[in-house]
Formats: C-alpha cells, structure tokens, sequence
C-alpha cells in the first residue's frame, strides 16, 4: 500500500525521472539564464535555447551585461519548466555549471541552423531567423553542466493521494535531512 505524505516540506524525493529530464530539456525553446554582476547581485533573464550533446546552447549580442559577466565569472545556473511543452506544468530542472562564450565560425555554423530550427519549425521562418542571427556581434553561449536539480510535481501530487509506488521516490537530499532537522531544531518544532 502506498503511503501519504503530511506536508509539502520533503520535495527532494520527487526527481524528475532521467528520462524525461533529457525531454523537457530537448522539448524547452525557453530558459532563465542566471548569471553574477560584479557585485555579486544574482541577475537572471528569460533566453531561448537549445539542448544537444548533454549542453545548453544560448545566444545573444556581444554587447549584452551577461556575456561581459560570464567572461569574468562564468559559473551559471539554467532554469527550465516543462510548462508549455506536451509534459504539461509542473516539472523543471535547473541546471548548474559553467558557460563557455563562443565566437567562431564552425560553433555559429552548427548553431544558428539547428537553434533557428528548434525556435521555428517551419523551414521558410528557421532560414531567416537563422539570417538575422548571423552577425558580427552575436556570440553562442555553450552551459557545461556540473550539476542538476529536477522535481516532478506529479509525483508529489500522487504521493499526497497516497497514490505513488514507493520506488518511484527518491533519495532524500540534505537539505531535506540535515538542513530541515537543524530548521526544526532551531524553531523548536521537534519532539
């Protein structure tokens, strides 16, 4: 019998299943792209992408406070949502690594044909945003990801039911272990 849960607090044990990371990933054409100003302040914007061979791939006009940003600090974070996508709502990874700030001729050759694809699957409307990419501005953002953080809310939902196979939870993460018992402990909720 499947058990329930009584609150919301535990999220970590319901991961994003791998495959089905590896197809919000592929299906997204929209993230949020954070980055560090150089006073530290976390900034972040909404950026169209593209995922191939296990790498985040962005771009944008040379001249933009990200790129300046990523070439002094390039650790970042990705964000992307399965809302809008055929996965329905309530899933999302977030990817966390290092970005790589392309400006040669066989990156932007791959990229904008393939980008402009995904962004628009009609081939007449690709080919000529695939054009108007091509300046002498543009760079190609590559994310090297280090690390990832995926929930399935559905999984969530069906476990508050009393509805998810116990096999389907995963290991609980230690902020949902040591941090939430140190939390607990300091509020004095404990037994």
């Amino acid at each position: 019998m499947a058990e329930t849960i009584d609150d919301y607090e535990k999220v970590s044990i319901y991961p994003l299943d791998p495959e089905l990371q590896e197809r919000l990933l592929s299906l997204q054409r929209e993230c949020v792209f954070n980055w560090s100003t150089r006073e530290g302040w976390p900034m972040g914007v909404i950026m169209s992408c593209l995922w191939r061979n296990g790498r985040l791939w962005l771009t944008a006009g040379a001249h933009r406070h990200r790129i300046s940003a990523v070439r002094r600090e390039p650790r970042v974070s990705v964000v992307l949502t399965s809302s809008g996508t055929e996965l329905g709502p309530g899933k999302t990874v977030t990817l966390k690594g290092r970005c790589v700030v392309h400006e040669d001729r066989e990156t932007k050759d791959w990229f904008y044909p393939e980008f402009s694809k995904h962004l628009y699957p009609k081939p007449d409307l690709a080919e000529s945003f695939c054009k108007q990419l091509d300046s002498p501005l543009r760079v190609v953002l590559e994310v090297v990801p280090e690390k990832r953080i995926s929930y399935d809310g559905a999984k969530m939902f069906a476990h508050a039911a009393g509805k998810l196979d116990p096999s389907q939870l995963g290991e609980p993460k230690s902020s949902d272990t040591t941090r939430l018992a140190r939390e607990i402990g300091r509020r004095g909720l404990g037994d």
